[in-house]
């Protein structure tokens, strides 16, 4: 018999999983992928690192999670600064200096205010919607070129019919920063995520190729509690209608050409290039291999944005207020399952960053141990 049943091997199961085993607890790890650790797996190409499910980039301002973390793996000290492409434009992101000189030829950050306070004079009122929140914070000129095509993109949706707060915390620098994080601690594992949690699950039994609605009779039965990292309208059928989600299609090549972009990640902000952006992996791992030494192919993958289907991976909640009432009558029955813990981005329908999954799972871990 087992303490835990934990469905899933991301972040969040796994950061469960070590902190349970640690307190003395008899814990099995499940998961229906081939591979542990979710969304963050990492796969080894010709030396380099592919980030399987997108671009995950290591950033926190919590001391406890850094100091957690850096238990488990060395990190290296990858800064996320990307680059927006509008149609040949090359343009800072996120927002600095660098990006209003490109874009208005001004020099000075009072230059650049001035430029900006100008543009957002248009908008009177409370912003509405996320186009009058953009043009609000950045003006028109910079809402036009960087942010209007790639976020309809992303999100489906027309930017008037977008919520005004999924861009209230647009960084806006009058600095030249390109360092897309305001946070203290930023990086990427070296190695991988994999190997990140496969120290985090290291002695701990896991089965793979494991479909928990399959089997779940037979796997509740061997468990005091069950720890599900799944979708939360998933688990009870879907029986009060279906969670939105934003879903991604990759399209990745290895190419043989020592270098693609020169950068990690590229945005692709016009509204024609189906796209949102591309990364080049290896530069998440500065273009070297585990020995340090230059790689001479590179592997890049192409994302789309779509609308989750059943069938495809979810990836960002949708967290708007139809989707938010539907979230809450699900948790209403969550609440009482007496043996089932619900846990992580999906079991919890929040747009957790890795952080903030592993903090929710530490703080789980006090609570139940």
């Amino acid at each position: 018999m087992y303490d835990y049943l934990i469905v899933g091997s991301g972040l969040f199961g796994a950061t469960f999983a070590r902190q349970a085993t640690d307190a003395g607890k008899k814990v099995l790890v499940i998961d229906r992928r081939g591979n542990i650790a979710g969304n963050v797996y990492t796969e080894d190409v010709e030396g380099i690192h592919v980030h399987k499910y997108g671009a995950h980039i290591f950033h926190t301002n919590d001391k406890k999670v850094w100091d957690y973390v850096t238990r488990y793996a060395d990190f290296n000290r990858f800064t996320n600064a990307p680059v927006a492409n509008y149609r040949g434009e090359l343009y800072s992101l996120p927002f600095n200096m660098y990006t209003f000189n490109k874009m208005w030829g001004v020099v000075t950050p009072e230059e650049a205010q001035a430029k900006i306070d100008e543009q957002r004079a248009e908008i009177t009122g409370e912003p509405r919607n996320l186009e009058e929140q953009a043009i609000s914070l950045v003006g028109r000129d910079i809402f036009e070129k960087l942010v209007k095509g790639y976020t309809e993109k992303q999100w489906g949706r027309d930017c008037k019919d977008l919520p005004a707060f999924i861009i209230k915390r647009l960084p806006v620098r009058l600095t030249f920063d390109n360092n897309y994080f305001n946070a203290l601690y930023q990086g990427i594992p070296i190695g991988g995520y994999t190997k990140l949690v496969e120290n985090l699950l290291k002695g701990i039994e896991v089965r793979l190729k494991c479909d928990y609605f399959e089997h779940q009779a037979e796997l509740d039965a061997l468990a005091e509690k069950v720890v599900y990292t799944g979708p939360i309208d998933a688990y009870f059928g879907y029986s009060l209608g279906t969670l939105e989600y934003r879903s991604v299609r990759f399209e990745t090549e290895l190419l043989d050409t020592p270098n693609f972009q020169g950068n990690a990640a590229v945005n692709y902000t016009d509204r024609e290039t189906p796209w949102t952006r591309i990364i080049e992996h290896k530069w998440f791992e500065f273009g070297k291999d585990a020995d340090g030494n230059d790689l001479n192919k590179t592997v890049i993958s192409r994302e789309y944005s779509s609308e989750w289907k059943p069938g495809d991976e979810p990836y960002y909640p949708v967290n708007d207020e139809k989707n938010g009432a539907l979230y809450q009558q699900y948790k209403a029955l969550a609440d009482k399952e007496q043996k089932v813990i619900f846990g992580g981005r999906l079991g919890e329908y929040k747009y957790y960053d890795m952080d903030q999954t592993i903090a929710a799972a530490l703080k789980l871990a006090e609570r139940e141990l």
